[in-house]
Protein backbone atom coordinates (compact mmCIF):
# COMPACT_ATOMS: atom_id res chain seq x y z
CA UNK A 1 0.00 0.00 0.00
CA UNK A 2 0.97 3.11 -0.66
CA UNK A 3 1.67 5.98 1.59
CA UNK A 4 -0.31 9.39 -0.40
CA UNK A 5 2.10 12.07 -0.99
CA UNK A 6 1.33 15.58 1.50
CA UNK A 7 0.54 18.46 -0.59
CA UNK A 8 3.21 20.86 0.61
CA UNK A 9 5.98 18.19 1.10
CA UNK A 10 9.31 18.46 -1.16
CA UNK A 11 8.51 16.13 -3.91
CA UNK A 12 10.18 12.79 -4.37
CA UNK A 13 13.56 13.57 -7.12
CA UNK A 14 14.41 11.02 -9.17
CA UNK A 15 15.67 10.66 -12.53
CA UNK A 16 14.29 8.32 -15.43
CA UNK A 17 14.88 7.41 -19.21
CA UNK A 18 13.38 9.70 -21.71
CA UNK A 19 12.57 8.33 -25.10
CA UNK A 20 14.11 11.00 -26.85
CA UNK A 21 17.36 10.56 -25.23
CA UNK A 22 18.95 11.35 -22.13
CA UNK A 23 16.60 11.21 -18.92
CA UNK A 24 13.83 12.93 -17.19
CA UNK A 25 14.23 14.72 -13.82
CA UNK A 26 11.03 14.67 -11.61
CA UNK A 27 10.89 17.44 -9.02
CA UNK A 28 13.79 19.83 -7.77
CA UNK A 29 14.32 21.66 -11.51
CA UNK A 30 13.79 25.09 -9.71
CA UNK A 31 11.00 26.01 -11.94
CA UNK A 32 7.54 24.74 -12.11
CA UNK A 33 7.03 21.39 -13.30
CA UNK A 34 3.73 19.22 -14.09
CA UNK A 35 4.44 15.82 -13.88
CA UNK A 36 2.11 13.34 -15.48
CA UNK A 37 1.56 9.63 -14.93
CA UNK A 38 -0.24 7.76 -17.76
CA UNK A 39 -0.77 3.91 -16.95
CA UNK A 40 0.95 2.84 -20.47
CA UNK A 41 0.67 1.82 -23.75
CA UNK A 42 -2.31 -0.42 -23.16
CA UNK A 43 -4.86 2.08 -21.85
CA UNK A 44 -6.68 3.62 -24.36
CA UNK A 45 -8.11 6.81 -22.33
CA UNK A 46 -4.43 7.37 -21.35
CA UNK A 47 -4.14 8.15 -25.37
CA UNK A 48 -6.29 10.50 -25.36
CA UNK A 49 -5.45 12.21 -21.82
CA UNK A 50 -1.42 12.91 -23.44
CA UNK A 51 -3.30 14.28 -26.87
CA UNK A 52 -4.90 16.62 -24.86
CA UNK A 53 -1.97 17.50 -22.94
CA UNK A 54 -0.05 17.50 -26.33
CA UNK A 55 -2.46 20.45 -27.49
CA UNK A 56 -2.28 22.50 -24.32
CA UNK A 57 1.71 22.71 -24.65
CA UNK A 58 1.72 26.00 -25.64
CA UNK A 59 -0.57 26.47 -22.31
CA UNK A 60 1.94 25.13 -19.85
CA UNK A 61 4.36 26.94 -21.57
CA UNK A 62 2.83 30.84 -21.16
CA UNK A 63 3.21 29.90 -17.55
CA UNK A 64 6.50 28.50 -17.55
CA UNK A 65 5.75 25.50 -16.46
CA UNK A 66 8.22 22.32 -17.74
CA UNK A 67 5.86 19.45 -18.89
CA UNK A 68 6.83 15.31 -18.33
CA UNK A 69 4.84 12.60 -18.28
CA UNK A 70 5.97 9.07 -17.20
CA UNK A 71 4.97 5.24 -17.01
CA UNK A 72 5.93 2.27 -15.84
CA UNK A 73 6.24 0.79 -19.39
CA UNK A 74 9.69 -0.37 -20.88
CA UNK A 75 11.31 1.59 -23.23
CA UNK A 76 10.57 -0.34 -26.54
CA UNK A 77 6.43 0.33 -24.91
CA UNK A 78 6.89 3.49 -24.50
CA UNK A 79 9.14 4.38 -28.01
CA UNK A 80 5.95 2.74 -29.65
CA UNK A 81 3.49 4.83 -27.47
CA UNK A 82 5.64 8.26 -28.88
CA UNK A 83 5.35 7.06 -32.13
CA UNK A 84 1.75 5.26 -32.51
CA UNK A 85 -0.14 7.97 -30.19
CA UNK A 86 2.26 11.22 -32.28
CA UNK A 87 3.16 12.48 -28.51
CA UNK A 88 6.21 14.91 -28.70
CA UNK A 89 6.50 15.64 -24.95
CA UNK A 90 8.94 14.28 -22.98
CA UNK A 91 8.09 10.68 -21.91
CA UNK A 92 9.98 8.73 -19.44
CA UNK A 93 9.80 4.92 -18.73
CA UNK A 94 10.67 2.68 -16.52
CA UNK A 95 9.10 4.57 -13.65
CA UNK A 96 9.88 1.20 -10.86
CA UNK A 97 6.68 0.47 -8.65
CA UNK A 98 8.92 1.83 -5.62
CA UNK A 99 8.89 5.54 -7.31
CA UNK A 100 5.41 5.00 -8.00
CA UNK A 101 4.91 4.21 -4.40
CA UNK A 102 6.67 6.71 -3.00
CA UNK A 103 4.68 9.51 -4.98
CA UNK A 104 1.55 7.75 -3.46
CA UNK A 105 0.27 6.22 -6.43
CA UNK A 106 -2.00 3.39 -6.85
CA UNK A 107 -0.93 0.55 -8.30
CA UNK A 108 -2.76 -2.63 -10.38
CA UNK A 109 -2.10 -5.74 -11.76
CA UNK A 110 -2.88 -6.11 -15.19
CA UNK A 111 -5.81 -8.04 -16.19
CA UNK A 112 -4.85 -9.97 -18.31
CA UNK A 113 -1.67 -10.48 -21.06
CA UNK A 114 -3.69 -8.46 -23.65
CA UNK A 115 -3.88 -5.47 -21.00
CA UNK A 116 0.13 -5.59 -20.45
CA UNK A 117 2.68 -7.79 -18.88
CA UNK A 118 3.68 -6.26 -15.61
CA UNK A 119 2.10 -4.47 -12.49
CA UNK A 120 1.68 -0.51 -13.35
CA UNK A 121 0.82 3.13 -11.51
CA UNK A 122 -2.49 4.47 -12.15
CA UNK A 123 -3.01 7.95 -13.16
CA UNK A 124 -1.35 10.92 -10.94
CA UNK A 125 -0.98 14.60 -11.65
CA UNK A 126 1.71 16.72 -9.90
CA UNK A 127 2.13 20.45 -10.11
CA UNK A 128 5.30 20.97 -8.32
CA UNK A 129 6.86 24.27 -7.75
CA UNK A 130 10.11 25.94 -7.81
CA UNK A 131 11.15 25.11 -4.64
CA UNK A 132 10.50 21.74 -5.14
CA UNK A 133 7.64 21.16 -2.87
CA UNK A 134 4.11 19.38 -4.25
CA UNK A 135 1.87 21.98 -4.92
CA UNK A 136 -1.19 20.28 -6.94
CA UNK A 137 -1.46 16.27 -6.08
CA UNK A 138 -4.44 14.50 -8.22
CA UNK A 139 -4.19 10.84 -8.29
CA UNK A 140 -6.73 8.32 -9.33
CA UNK A 141 -7.34 4.63 -8.53
CA UNK A 142 -8.61 4.22 -11.83
CA UNK A 143 -7.73 5.59 -15.64
CA UNK A 144 -11.89 7.15 -15.77
CA UNK A 145 -10.94 10.00 -13.31
CA UNK A 146 -8.49 12.93 -14.33
CA UNK A 147 -8.34 16.41 -13.92
CA UNK A 148 -8.89 18.74 -16.52
CA UNK A 149 -5.89 20.03 -18.46
CA UNK A 150 -6.98 22.91 -19.32
CA UNK A 151 -8.17 24.23 -15.83
CA UNK A 152 -4.85 22.93 -14.62
CA UNK A 153 -2.78 25.22 -16.81
CA UNK A 154 -4.73 28.22 -15.43
CA UNK A 155 -4.28 27.46 -11.84
CA UNK A 156 -1.03 27.53 -12.31
CA UNK A 157 -0.97 31.03 -14.03
CA UNK A 158 -3.32 31.73 -10.91
CA UNK A 159 -1.11 30.63 -7.92
CA UNK A 160 1.93 32.24 -9.83
CA UNK A 161 -0.19 35.58 -10.13
CA UNK A 162 -1.63 36.17 -6.66
CA UNK A 163 0.99 33.73 -4.93
CA UNK A 164 -1.85 31.36 -3.98
CA UNK A 165 -0.56 29.46 -1.54
CA UNK A 166 -0.01 25.36 -1.35
CA UNK A 167 -3.83 24.34 -0.27
CA UNK A 168 -4.82 21.13 1.98
CA UNK A 169 -1.44 20.35 4.29
CA UNK A 170 -3.39 20.18 7.34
Amino acid sequence: MSQKLQAGVEMPRFALPAVAGGEIQVGGSGRWQLVVVYRGKHCPKCKAYLGQLEALKADFAKVDTEIVTLSCDPREKAEATAEEWQVTLPLGYDLSIAQARDLGLYVSEPRSAQETDRPFAEPGLFVVNPEGKAQIIDISNAPFARPDLAQIAGAIGFIQDKGYPIRGTG
